[in-house]
């Protein structure tokens, strides 16, 4: 067994590449042959907006952001956006690949992380999937690639280009958030970290980098919510506030005021119908709409500001009641979900084995978020900081998943689970990491050289 790992670990990094790139090919063609493109509640929503991109950005709706119907625009019908996920998704792995081999600098540790994530059918099947997640998740790592070259190179020779790598993550860290708005913070995250963390560079050094960051992160973020402003009156990334908010206070919507009592008694009837159907009252407000906007007498927008402030006011006065569905949000979170349609798979045995596998992963990508959780908390202590070898790039992520598992329950209390899509791999790879860190820290306190 010690002649097997020592023959791994030696091989060369290229080659744990070139085996990384073939399996993640050969399983891609795979799933091409044998699964089809699944289609969401969500997809026509982007569809209508890329139809509106293609007329020339006109009757735009402003309910969805225009990153992922930009991608539709781009490749046009169902079976070349798949294609293009499928090629997105084997960049991504490629990519962990890269970000577990500068941090690690192993070429065994970036195989690791790569295989961990081509392999998960919970990301595997999202490139299926003709919504946001595959699209979302190559952009944050494409974000997380440019900041790592920044920390692992030696900037002292390379000072132009520090500039354009700090552009480039402000980039796609804005265009993050053009595809999923829960992940607004990035850009700034990114600026600051490059800013004021990253102390093992020169002070001009960090000013430029985080500059260039911060400038063109808020360049495209805010272009869009002029957009929204100059159309719809919102300063906004999208026109969905109210109805988004209605997913936490709907669960207490007992408390609107009489004054809206029309809105209120049309939404609850909806709610406990939704309950009665399907034990939780998630998502209940999509079906609402229609019902309540012929209760209040107004259109979709709005209906969708007012539900905004008739939210804001229940959620000042019963801040308790919002705390708790925060709360419970925040442990959906980490349920790692994934998202597949068995009817798409024709074959019986195969349908049969890839159930499951889902079961197992499913069991085993829990137990990464518990240990996630719980180590993160263990990094009070100095000692479990150095043990667990938490550099400025591991930190620098770690302050990604943990936002966005904050921020996304502070927004929205439907389909937290799908939120932790683009990030699980990211916890998957600070978990191993810490497990390596441990496993080669023992192995030296017990063969001092």
């Amino acid at each position: 067994m010690f002649k097997v790992w020592h023959f791994l670990a030696s091989m060369k990094t290229r080659t744990w590449f070139a085996i990384v790139a073939a399996i993640s090919v050969i399983e891609r063609v795979v799933l091409y042959l044998s699964y089809r493109p699944v289609l969401y509640n969500d997809t026509s929503g982007y569809r209508h907006t890329a139809a509106a991109i293609l007329k020339g950005w006109k009757n735009l709706n402003g309910t969805r952001t225009p990153g992922y119907p930009a991608f539709l625009a781009l490749f046009g019908p169902d079976e070349r956006v798949y294609i293009a996920q499928l090629t997105l998704g084997l960049a991504t792995t490629l990519l962990f690949f890269y970000l577990g081999w500068r941090v690690s600098q192993k070429g065994w540790f970036g195989a690791l992380v790569a295989l961990v994530h081509t392999l998960n059918l919970g990301q595997l099947f999202f490139e299926a999937n003709l919504i946001s997640e595959s699209l979302t998740t190559f952009l944050i790592v494409a974000s997380l690639a440019w900041i790592a070259w920044l920390v692992y190179s030696d900037t002292r020779r390379l000072q132009w280009r520090v500039v354009f790598a700090g552009l480039a993550g402000g980039l796609t860290a804005g265009l993050v958030t053009l595809t999923r708005p829960l992940f607004i913070f990035l850009p700034f995250w990114v600026a600051l970290f490059l800013l004021a963390f990253w102390k093992a560079a020169q002070p001009k050094i960090r000013w430029s980098s985080a500059l260039a960051a911060g400038l063109s992160g808020l360049l495209i973020v805010g272009a869009w919510v002029n957009f929204i402003h100059q159309h719809f009156g919102i300063w906004s990334l999208s026109v969905m506030n109210g109805y988004n908010l209605v997913q936490h206070t709907g669960l207490f919507f007992e408390y609107v005021p009489d004054e809206y009592a029309a809105i209120r008694d049309t939404y609850i009837q909806f709610r406990d119908e939704r309950i009665t159907e399907m034990g939780v009252p998630g998502n209940a407000i999509w079906d609402a709409i229609p019902q309540l906007e012929q209760a209040s007498g107004l259109g979709f927008i709005p209906l969708s500001n007012l539900l905004a402030k008739i939210s804001i006011h229940l959620i000042l006065q019963h801040p308790d009641l919002y705390l708790r569905n925060v709360l419970i949000g925040w442990l959906w979170f980490w349920k790692a979900p994934v998202y597949w349609s068995s009817a798409s798979v024709a074959n019986p045995a195969l349908r049969d084995i890839i159930s499951v596998s889902i079961m197992i992963e499913r069991g085993g990508m829990v137990l990464f978020n518990i240990a996630f959780i719980f180590g993160s908390l263990t990094l009070v202590w100095k000692k479990m900081r150095q043990a667990l070898k938490m550099d400025r790039f591991v930190w620098f992520t770690l302050g990604v998943i943990w936002f966005t598992s904050i921020i996304q329950t502070l927004l929205d209390h439907g389909d937290n689970p799908r939120f932790s899509v683009p990030i699980q791999t990211l916890v998957l790879f600070i978990v191993l990491w810490w497990l390596t860190s441990l496993i080669n820290r023992n192995k030296y306190e017990d063969h001092p050289a």
